[in-house]
């Protein structure tokens, strides 16, 4: 079994290597790869979850064609790209307890100015 943090670390750079000015745009981003189980097949997907500072959403939908290409590629049944300040920001979420880590990277994410000169 591939583990999701390599297979993510692989799947930036595939866009870097055949995309990239869509693997710059990357760079501002966190990707992790998400799994969901379906009980009634019995099988697992996974899919690549892209996490986005806030008003990065319409350069990310510009590249949506060539994240899902390479995704498609590679196995993984789709790209979904999340609004990472939302998430850090949001009163009622309980990522910072049940998931610190994540939590931590999303905040970098969201705190992350540097794309708006891209």
């Amino acid at each position: 079994m591939i583990k999701p943090e390599y297979l993510a670390q692989e799947y930036v750079s595939l866009v870097k290597n055949y995309y990239p000015m869509t693997g710059e745009l990357l760079e501002y981003c966190y990707v992790k790869i998400l799994e969901c189980y379906l009980e009634r097949s019995g099988k697992r997907f996974y899919y690549v979850g892209v996490y986005y500072p806030e008003g990065m959403l319409a350069v990310i939908q510009e590249q949506q064609d060539v994240l899902k290409d390479i995704a498609e590629n590679m196995g993984l049944v789709a790209v979904v790209c999340i609004n990472a300040t939302r998430l850090v920001r949001d009163p009622v979420s309980n990522l910072k307890q049940e998931n610190p880590r994540l939590w931590l990277e999303l905040y970098w994410v969201a705190a992350h100015r540097h794309w708006e000169n891209y």
